[in-house]
């Protein structure tokens, strides 16, 4: 008779399968590591200390059911999120959607190649327009791969550069650790005054990226396929549990780092409003192999986040327009705004801002959808949304996009 103790522990065939599972929300995640969370996150250390480290760890618990939602969706479905707005649309309803969507998408794209051009010129000197080019044709290299190798091995890249971020933002702890009791004190929710309102607003309200919620449906349903037996539909959907937990539980370490690192060792310098103001606070605060290590991460994050959102944006036109265009094309065409920008001479920290502030347009046209869709019954069958869950997307919507509109009052009136 078989011990019960063995019937508790998978086989390792079993545990390497589940372990296949994962992936998409890692390629998702990327969007919560990219060039914007680095500015405000450490324009919120620098500036503030631990205060707001309970506005982090709010976002990313936020973050873990948006992305759980949408992944869902994809696999109870078969259809991706555009997919599924694409056939419930009216025709001039669908491309004013897709006008929107896209706009956003471009805007985050924006930020990502500027956010990689600015790690290029900290790494090496180079102009800001010559390190968009690079970062653009290195973009282009890693659509490749997805392209002609298919999306597991497009995520084992994407993985790869999600572990250099980590690294890149983690590893300043280690010479300089937090104080254990301030960063504890930091989960307690507060402000001081009407800037760090603001700061937060920005950190919380412009977390969750529209482009990765459209986006993490299309990946989970690609790469698992839509199955018509409702029991692999499960069992998939809790291995995605898995998986959203272990991405966002990473990206979430992540940014909390980059707050201590700022809160630590960039507390009252002056300059640190910028990202090449902080990366010079922290290589003379930490020294130069920190200062290039940090460079480095923030190198990847561009690069994976661009990739990323050029995915995105093929996955929306995808599925409003029923037009597909081939990704390097795309890549080509959504490159050039980032290029003008940094050609101009525009401040890159300044860009990077304005563009969360231009993407929480974008957050409820995505966010809105999404719950409702996943609480219908005729869409997702057996999958709907239970009450609590109901009931914390809703609460998460609303806060969201609450933040969302104060982010957006608060920096027009702020420069009105």
């Amino acid at each position: 008779m078989t011990a019960p103790s063995l019937l508790r522990r998978p086989a390792p065939a079993k545990v390497w399968s589940r372990l296949l599972l994962l992936g998409p929300a890692f390629v998702a995640a990327i969007a919560y590591v990219d060039p914007g969370n680095v500015a405000a996150n450490l324009t919120a250390g620098a500036n503030y200390g631990y205060l707001l480290v309970w506005v982090l760890v709010a976002a990313n618990a936020m973050a873990v059911l948006v992305q759980y939602q949408s992944a869902k969706l994809g696999l109870a479905t078969g259809l991706s999120l555009p997919e599924i707005l694409g056939k419930r649309l009216g025709t001039k309803r669908r491309r004013l959607y897709w006008v929107q969507a896209e706009i956003v998408a471009g805007a985050t794209d924006m930020a990502e190649v500027i956010g990689g051009a600015v790690a290029l010129n900290l790494l090496f000197g180079l102009p800001l327009l010559a390190g968009g080019l690079i970062v653009g044709v290195a973009s282009m290299m890693l659509l490749a791969l997805q392209s002609q190798r298919g999306q597991r091995s497009f995520e084992y890249a994407i993985l790869v550069l999600l572990g250099i971020i980590a690294v890149g933002f983690v590893s300043g702890l280690f010479v300089n650790p937090p104080d254990a009791g301030s960063a504890l004190g930091g989960l307690l929710p507060r402000f001081e005054g009407t800037d760090t309102v603001l700061l937060a607003a920005s950190m919380l309200g412009a977390t969750v990226m529209p482009h990765a919620i459209y986006l993490h449906s299309a990946l989970a349903r690609d790469r698992h396929g839509f199955s018509e037996n409702p029991a692999v539909r499960t069992r998939l959907i809790r291995a995605t549990r898995v998986d959203v937990v272990g991405a966002l539980l990473l990206a979430g370490v992540v940014n909390i780092s980059m707050l201590l690192l700022a809160a630590t060792s960039l507390r009252g310098i002056e300059g640190t409003d910028t990202i090449a103001g902080a990366h010079a606070a922290v290589t003379s605060a930490l020294g130069p192999a920190i200062g290039v290590v940090f460079a480095i991460g923030l190198l990847a994050s561009g690069l994976a986040s661009t990739s990323v959102g050029c995915y995105a944006g093929a996955t929306i036109m995808g599925g409003l327009l029923k037009v597909r265009i081939p990704l390097l094309t795309r890549r080509v065409i959504t490159l050039i705004p980032a290029l003008i920008v940094l050609g101009a001479g525009v401040e890159p920290t300044l860009a990077l801002v304005l563009s969360q502030v231009l993407l929480s347009f974008g957050i409820p046209f995505a966010l809105i959808p999404l719950i409702r869709l996943t609480g219908k019954r005729e869409v997702m069958g057996i999958h709907t949304d239970s009450t609590a869950l109901k009931i914390a997307g809703w609460t998460s919507v609303t806060l969201i996009v609450g933040l969302n509109i104060v982010l957006i009052t608060l920096t027009v009136s702020g420069n009105s």
